[in-house]
């Protein structure tokens, strides 16, 4: 996993550390002999794709280098109710020191990588590529795009450093789609910045607006119903890319894809997936 040589993912790590174990694993410090040493495993109590696998890995070692652990799966792979998805092998102590970080990440790592293959999934026979958002817990943001990408799905922008996105609130603030548009390009050559521009559009009439004006990679066509995405989508006719968003569901999807859109991104792919529930218990 090569996120985990990124500073940003061992900061995060520290982070979790303090917080839930501050000064000691007062439970277990308290009625654990200090040299007990003991086998769990963690098993799948849901069917999902799994995530987390080798971050876990890192978690334990943190936490006592001298533990051993031996996943049984791999990042990405589909498990099924009662699948075992690791051993781990060493102090008592450390094991149920790291158990509640360990089962964190990665239940909830696990969940948005289920809910990506699912919408992947279902869009298979179309073009339409399946997005996610900024919509992601502080902090997380790499894990659960990671996430994203392991279960089939893409990542749109990372922050608001790598991509101009102008949505409705920047072009009321600029005073209006021309004066915004006219406006980013002057910042990005003051800057000296290449970044690729998208712009929101709320109806026909604001996506006609910024042909007519151009200077944009793509067109956000936000809340549109399928039937007026399909009429937008043939009236951009390819000269920009184009993208759905807002209202979608697992329901809709596939509908919105059938206008032919070349994108769709989906909040809910990180900010409402259900974490997929996993269980480490001790071997006897």
């Amino acid at each position: 996993m090569e996120l985990l040589q990124q500073q940003d993912i061992k900061e995060l790590v520290e982070i979790a550390i303090r917080e839930d174990i501050g000064n000691g694993d007062h439970s277990s410090l308290a009625c654990i002999p200090a040299d007990k040493n003991g086998q769990a495993y963690c098993i799948a109590k849901e069917a999902g794709v799994i995530a987390g696998i080798d971050l876990a890995g890192y978690i334990f070692k943190r936490i006592d280098p001298s533990l051993r652990y031996e996943p049984s799966v791999k990042d990405g792979d589909y498990i099924e109710i009662g699948d075992l998805i690791f051993n781990i092998y060493g102090s008592d102590i450390s094991i149920l020191t790291a158990e509640r970080l360990v089962l964190n990440f990665m239940q909830r790592l696990s969940g948005i990588a289920t809910q990506s293959r699912k919408i992947s999934n279902l869009l298979k026979d179309y073009h339409t590529v399946v997005l996610d958002t900024r919509k992601t817990t502080p902090g997380m943001r790499l894990l659960e795009k990671w996430a994203v990408r392991l279960g089939g799905s893409s990542n749109h922008r990372i922050g608001l450093y790598d991509m101009i996105m102008i949505k409705d609130n920047h072009i009321d603030f600029a005073g209006g789609i021309s004066q915004a548009i006219e406006k980013t390009h002057q910042y990005l050559k003051f800057k000296g910045l290449d970044l690729k521009i998208e712009i929101e559009t709320r109806n026909l009439e604001e996506v006609k607006e910024v042909m007519a004006i151009g200077g944009v990679h793509r067109i956000m066509l936000d809340n549109f119903i399928p039937k007026q995405l399909k009429e937008a989508v043939a009236l951009i006719a390819n000269k920009f890319e184009t993208e759905a968003s807002g209202g979608i569901t697992l329901e809709t999807i596939q509908d919105y894809a059938a206008s032919g859109v070349d994108f769709i991104s989906v909040g809910a792919l990180t900010h409402s997936s259900k974490s997929i529930d996993l269980s480490l218990r001790v071997s006897k």
